[in-house]
């Protein structure tokens, strides 16, 4: 079994695309999330928040020929991409096109307005908006061959579209594939772009936020008067490198991956099992070979919703116990679906250096069913730790796990 380390990570987040932008929202306690205007002509939306991501564009260097199979997602899994390769010493990638290299990323749907635009095309019969890069831009694995072509990758491509999943499971499934030496070096991540069409799919459940007049107070992950998830948008990717081909090169070690896991709850579509959830956490710890009290930290999926958060705060306080540290970033972000596994690595190995967590914001009164944890709230928290476990939950009952260890 060869060792798997992180050596770049990069992240398109609502707080910016840089770790000091992210950690300076983390302290200063305030979220991303606004009242969106744009929404206001969709009468039967009930939420109006969400966190996008204002202001991004694609690089001006990039060219026309990339651009016209990307659309926003595929976009947002690039630049992160790239800054992730940029921080491993990889953007001059001419070796590593030999096959060496591969990617596993996704996102829960492609670009949305190419969808739209073949939904007109099957009401009208008129293609007039379609052309040739249309359905590049709208399949489910458009963020991963995006990210393939666009970087010149001749390795494997793991498509990864399971909704909250998506980016955990790429991780996880890269860590895999180089693990079991069929890669030296992946790519790995999640993306997600903005879109009410995600919005009103939750609004069906009763599972979105409706204080649209006070953006700043949701979401509320946890808490008792929690009234639902926030969508958000970003994209986060890792390179994962074989232990020894990393040092060989003189690379900078920020984590290693040391378990994983992915199972399904195999009972509901929507409704999460805490049994299984609990079952995904052994598994990876199994992986790692690691006991439970090895983990000094979980960061938890937390969408303030009330099936999941009690589901998984009680799995994970079964087998932890009360004294575990627990916080979850989407009370800053939103939830950024196919993007947040990825986004909440990144930031979990980053904390682990800063030895500071940051805090659920607007946990104020922990809802009396969850289960009994250290959640973290007011300033954070100092801890000097070695190992940290980050969880995710998906619609279809798909759960993830990954156990980091913080590098040297």
């Amino acid at each position: 079994m060869r060792r798997v380390v992180v050596t770049g990570m990069g992240g398109i987040t609502a707080l910016g695309s840089s770790w000091a932008d992210v950690e300076a929202g983390f302290r200063a306690g305030k979220n991303a999330v606004r009242r969106m205007p744009e929404w206001d002509h969709l009468t039967d939306l009930a939420t109006r928040l969400a966190a996008p991501v204002d202001g991004f564009a694609p690089p001006d260097r990039w060219t026309r020929k990339q651009l016209r199979s990307m659309g926003r997602v595929s976009q947002l899994a690039v630049r992160a991409a790239e800054i992730a390769l940029d921080a491993a010493g990889l953007l001059e990638l001419e070796p590593l096109r030999d096959g060496r290299m591969g990617v596993a990323c996704g996102s829960s749907v492609g670009s949305t307005p190419d969808i739209l635009d073949f939904v007109e095309m099957l009401r009208s019969g008129s293609s007039d908006s379609l052309n040739a890069n249309s359905y590049v831009r709208m399949m489910p694995h458009t963020a991963a061959a995006n990210v393939g072509i666009f970087f010149g990758l001749t390795g494997r491509i793991i498509p990864t579209s399971s909704a909250c999943t998506s980016g955990s499971q790429g991780i996880g499934y890269a860590y895999e594939a180089i693990r079991f030496g069929r890669q030296d070096l992946m790519l790995a991540g999640g993306a997600e772009e903005l879109c009410p069409s995600e919005a009103i799919a939750f609004d069906f459940l009763y599972a979105t936020s409706r204080q649209n007049d006070t953006p700043e107070r949701s979401p509320r992950p946890y808490d008792r008067d929690r009234d639902g998830l926030v969508v958000g948008e970003g994209a986060g990717m890792l390179v994962l490198e074989e232990r020894e081909h990393a040092l060989a090169r003189g690379a900078r070690i920020y984590a290693e991956i040391v378990g994983f896991d992915s199972n399904s709850d195999g009972k509901h579509v929507t409704r999460p099992e805490e049994v299984t959830m609990r079952r995904v956490m052994e598994a990876a710890l199994s992986d790692a070979g690691l006991p439970p009290d090895a983990i000094g930290y979980v960061n938890g999926h937390g969408t303030a919703t009330e099936h999941g958060d009690i589901a998984e705060t009680r799995a994970t306080s079964a087998l932890f116990g009360q004294r575990m540290p627990l916080s979850s970033q989407k009370s800053y972000l939103g939830h950024s679906l196919g993007a947040c596994g990825a986004l909440e690595a990144w930031f979990t190995i980053e904390m682990m250096h800063q030895c500071w967590f940051a805090p659920t914001i607007n946990l104020e009164n922990v809802d009396p069913l969850c289960g009994e944890l250290d959640y973290i709230t007011g300033d954070g928290r100092a801890l000097d730790i070695e190992y940290a476990m980050t969880n995710n939950f998906a619609f279809g009952g798909v759960n993830t796990s990954i156990i980091l260890r913080r590098g040297p």
